[in-house]
């Protein structure tokens, strides 16, 4: 992936969207895959191929890209071991650990929600 130009309209948006510490916080886990994969992480290290497997639908390019950006973010610890062929896990970082509480909220309000829009959908057709 190429590195953004400083002057860039991303870059300019970034510095103002990360002003606000909420929206920082969500940069770091937002998008599609990258909670989903801390969330796989919550009880122990894992390697690529088991990550891969639990998370139906992500292709192995998405799923490098998302473990480099948890990597760079401070949120996953990657461990390469010296074996043929090398042995590579992924944990969660302890700061990242914080989450696991925040996280388990999101989902109770996400259960709450779903479970109200779609009788509010069956209402309506109903």
């Amino acid at each position: 992936m190429g590195k953004r130009k400083e002057n860039s309209t991303n870059s300019i948006n970034e510095q103002y969207i990360t002003e606000c510490d909420l929206t920082y916080a969500v940069c770091k886990i937002g998008g599609r895959w990258k909670l989903l994969i801390l969330c796989k992480l919550e009880y122990g290290k894992l390697r690529f191929s088991e990550i891969r497997n639990q998370i139906t639908g992500i292709t192995e390019r998405m799923l490098t890209l998302q473990l480099r950006e948890l990597e760079k973010a401070g949120l996953v610890k990657r461990t390469v071991y010296a074996e043929v062929p090398p042995r590579v896990d992924y944990e969660l970082t302890e700061i990242a650990t914080e989450l696991i509480p925040i996280w388990k909220q999101l989902s109770n309000w996400g259960h709450k929600h779903k479970n109200l829009t779609q009788q509010e959908t069956l209402s309506e057709n109903g």
